[in-house]
């Protein structure tokens, strides 16, 4: 009895392993079926996103535009300049000393060779009072030489010696009076005392502190540029010279451009000749606008559009409701304007705002 009850137990619990194991099976057997079915579903999802999405209009980028067309274009060349005078000389002595008398006021008119000051010069004065009196001297015995010889009494060398005597004391004042002329500040040109430098006691030296006369009937104007600059421009270009102090604008053009750069600075001097001009004065500045480059039928476009990529220069223009990427070569430059050589052409719409939000092809709304 006991035997069989055992038996009926183990039959039973081997009968409930395999019923578990049947389940587990079918369980792993549905998993699988779900992930396959999700799987196609997905790729159906991402199909019908795809097509839905590629029908759907997006949101249009609001941009303002402007119409390529032929105008004139100018390049220029900015510099600062200074305007001085063509003769602007500073007058000193030739020989150091003390200022005695100063002849001469700042807008005083002077002529060349006027005396405008004068120093002391005592050492030299006692030496031409001395020469007087050798002078004199040697004039006197000249002169009777001269009558006994034109009797034939005396001899020949004893006159010769009194004319010699006489002719080097003659010579010997006249370097005295030029020594001392030497102690006086004389005006080398022309023109109107701009500046005076000095007063009565000063110790004034040649090429030092002195008188300043100006002609202000031959004015300049003169600028640097950077070597960067030669060949670029040249005498004849047209030039604008706004000075901002007084409001006023003049046109001329360059009439002169140094050849050779200063090895300091590393730069080159232009100039402009002016003439007489009563608005102007010496150390005046001014900015100095040179036109070295001119197209009467140039496409420019203002240089912030202009993107650098590593395809090339890069802008954006309306092509109907879409952005359409350009390469571009641009020219010059000036004044904000860029000069564009290859890449657009008459009528295109540039963007001008809002192209740093775009790509190609981007949907746009022209305001």
């Amino acid at each position: 009895m006991k035997r069989s009850l055992y038996l009926l137990l183990i039959s039973t619990t081997i009968l409930a392993a395999c019923g578990g194991d049947d389940k587990s099976a079918q369980g792993e057997a549905e998993l699988v079926k779900l992930k396959k079915e999700r799987a196609t579903l997905d790729e159906k999802i991402a199909k019908l996103e795809l097509e839905v999405n590629k029908n759907k209009p997006g949101k249009a980028t609001a941009v303002s535009v402007m119409v390529a067309t032929p105008q004139q274009f100018n390049s220029f060349v900015e510099v600062q300049a200074n305007v001085n005078g063509d003769q602007n000389v500073l007058a000193t002595p030739q020989a150091p000393g003390t200022i005695q008398k100063v002849l001469v006021h700042a807008g005083q008119k002077v002529s060349k060779g006027q005396t405008l000051a004068i120093l002391e010069a005592g050492a030299v004065e006692q030496q031409i009072k001395a020469a007087d009196a050798q002078l004199v001297l040697a004039k006197q015995v000249y002169e009777k030489t001269q009558k006994l010889w034109a009797q034939n009494i005396g001899s020949e060398v004893q006159y010769l010696t009194t004319k010699a005597t006489y002719e080097a004391a003659s010579k010997n004042k006249e370097a005295l009076i030029a020594q001392r002329g030497m102690y006086s500040i004389k005006s080398p040109i022309s023109g109107t005392v701009d500046a005076v430098n000095i007063k009565e006691g000063d110790v004034a030296s040649p090429g030092m502190v002195g008188i300043r006369v100006v002609n202000f009937d031959a004015l300049k104007i003169q600028a640097n540029l950077g070597e960067n600059y030669l060949g670029k421009v040249k005498e004849g270009n047209p030039v604008n010279l706004i000075f901002a102090d007084t409001k006023d604008t003049i046109k001329s053009k360059l009439t002169y451009v140094s050849k050779s750069v200063d090895p300091v600075s590393r730069a080159f001097q232009v100039e402009i000749r002016l003439g007489s001009n009563n608005k102007l004065y010496p150390n005046m500045s001014c900015k100095m606008q040179i036109a070295n480059y001119q197209n009467s039928k140039a496409l420019v476009v203002p240089v912030s559009v202009i993107q650098n990529t590593a395809e090339g220069e890069l802008m954006y223009i309306a092509d109907g409701n879409k952005a359409k990427a350009v390469i571009v070569k641009s020219g010059r430059n000036s004044n904000g304007l860029v000069e564009i050589l290859e890449g657009l052409k008459e009528g295109d719409r540039v963007i001008t705002a809002g192209y740093a939000e775009l790509d190609n092809g981007d949907l746009i709304n022209v305001e």
